[in-house]
């Protein structure tokens, strides 16, 4: 057992912030002198001294040997992994790093549709061929589940020779599928199975949280521990375990797709989140869920607002049979608003959520929350549905369009990416292959991605997002005037 209470990579910064020496070497600003006060009088002088490039007492992040080794030997010990990575580059760099070294040009790679653009851009640097599932998906809640065991075995059955398995565990809306099925089924083809672990990395500090990707058996997972647990934003890491996929390769992909000039600062925040979390993670995991408990409790007494939980019509599914309850996802359409309407008008008012669609608001609750948080939250949500609106309430309470586009794959993302393009306008676009990704964002899960074909259903959806107010990311032209399709 490891000594959880050390923080290797903080104690090794502290030690060159404090040491006198005449800096020649980079960052230009050396300690902060050369910062603009601009920036100082925002966040201060004191941060610039720790923003360090790999000195020798600072040790290499792609071959690590000192302290950013004992500090991921450290955090893989705490996430319950054989071996950890700190990623530098979000989450989007370790996607992309566990495709490369699982997937050769040509090789294919079962995974859901709704996955984030990250994977996208995995399989155009790959030139792997993607077999997507349509996960399950609730169009009176208008909301994506996982793919399920049964969809997974069918695929498995009609292409044996997929090399690796991914999904999403859990969904931008907090939803967990039967995690445990999947991978068992993953490894009856002796394949590996990634998990895009993004939203789960607090999972493994409390019982009452949903099973980690790791404990389910998952051979990778890569955690944003920005978004939910105490790291800086980009702050990511990648665990592995198993001897399924090679960790030469691992290694070998990430030098690709990570900075060779890592902040330190990010490394560190991973170091003091790593040991706050195993010092302390399950009070800490605890405290936020009877945070969460209050809102849903209160939320869910609030007329014609009604908080996503665990029912059994959603377990009988098979995609859906656990769901993180540290997120929030509020059903605001018996109102008579879109989610990107409400969003605007609680942003207004002192709240901001993580994100909205047609018809939901999604709220995070993570250790840095407070009950004054959840008492001002409440009170907003009761406020929206005080105010006098709604011209047009029966067609957004009716509208049931499936968020999920049903994939007509012509050629792979790498092909699509690299060909010849041209510009179209909107209306001329459909049965054209599409060459760029167009995503609402949030959660940059994509509507079309190179390489598909543009259908009715996509445009008319991509329309309707825009008209109810959400944004569209990815494409060129983000008013949706045009869109980039593959020449000839």
């Amino acid at each position: 057992m490891l000594n959880q209470n050390q923080t290797p990579l903080i104690d090794a910064l502290k030690a060159c912030t404090t040491r006198s020496h005449a800096p020649f070497y980079t960052p230009g600003h050396k300690h902060g002198a050369g910062i603009s006060p601009l920036l100082t009088d925002l966040i201060g002088k004191d941060v610039f001294r720790a923003d360090l490039t790999e000195l020798a007492e600072l040790d290499n992040l792609f071959t690590p040997q000192s302290v950013i080794l004992a500090a991921q030997e450290l955090a893989a010990e705490a996430f319950g992994a054989e071996k950890t990575w700190f990623l530098v580059n979000g989450s989007t760099c370790g996607i992309e790093a566990a495709i490369l070294a699982t997937c050769r040009t040509g090789e294919k790679i079962i995974l859901p549709r709704n996955v984030h653009s990250s994977v996208i851009s995995g399989l155009i640097l790959s030139g792997a061929i993607p077999i997507f599932i349509n996960p399950a998906y609730n169009s009176d809640l208008d909301i994506s589940y996982s793919i399920t065991p049964e969809t997974l075995k069918a695929a498995l059955a009609k292409h044996p020779d997929t090399k690796v398995v991914l999904i999403v565990y859990p969904n931008y809306y907090g939803v967990c599928g039967n995690l445990p099925a999947l991978v068992n089924l993953t490894h009856q083809y002796n394949i590996p199975l990634i998990v895009d672990e993004a939203h789960g990395a607090h999972f493994h500090f409390h019982p009452e949280l949903p099973t980690s990707a790791l404990s389910a058996g998952a051979d990778l997972t890569v955690q944003s521990i920005h978004k939910t647990l105490g790291a800086m934003t980009q702050a990511s890491m990648l665990h592995i375990q198993g001897q399924r996929i090679d960790i030469d390769r691992v290694n070998k992909a990430l030098q690709l797709v990570q900075s060779t000039s890592p902040s330190f600062i990010l490394l560190a925040s991973l170091d003091a989140a790593r040991q706050q979390m195993a010092i302390h993670g399950e009070k800490l995991m605890f405290e936020t869920l009877e945070l969460a408990k209050e809102a849903i409790d209160k939320i869910n007494k609030i007329p014609s607002l009604s908080v996503l939980q665990i029912a059994q019509n959603h377990i009988k599914n098979n995609g859906f049979i656990d769901l993180d309850k540290t997120r929030l996802t509020v059903n605001v359409s018996q109102l008579g608003l879109t989610g990107f309407t409400a969003e605007d008008i609680i942003n207004a008012n002192g709240v901001t959520p993580e994100f909205s669609s047609l018809q939901n608001l999604t709220f995070i609750i993570s250790l840095g929350n407070t009950k004054t948080d959840i008492e001002t939250l409440v009170q907003t949500l009761n406020n929206l549905t005080q105010i006098p609106h709604l011209t047009n309430r029966e067609k957004i309470c009716k509208y049931k369009k499936d968020t999920i586009i049903a994939p007509s794959m012509c050629i792979s993302p790498r092909e699509a990416f690299f060909a010849d393009s041209e510009i179209l306008p909107f209306e001329k676009t459909l049965e054209r292959i599409c060459a760029e990704i167009i995503c609402p964002y949030p959660p940059g899960i994509p509507v079309l991605m190179p390489g598909e074909l543009i259908t009715k259903s996509a445009l008319e959806y991509l329309q309707e997002i825009q008209k109810m107010g959400g944004f569209i990311t990815g494409c060129a032209d983000e008013t949706l005037q045009t869109l980039k399709v593959v020449k000839g």
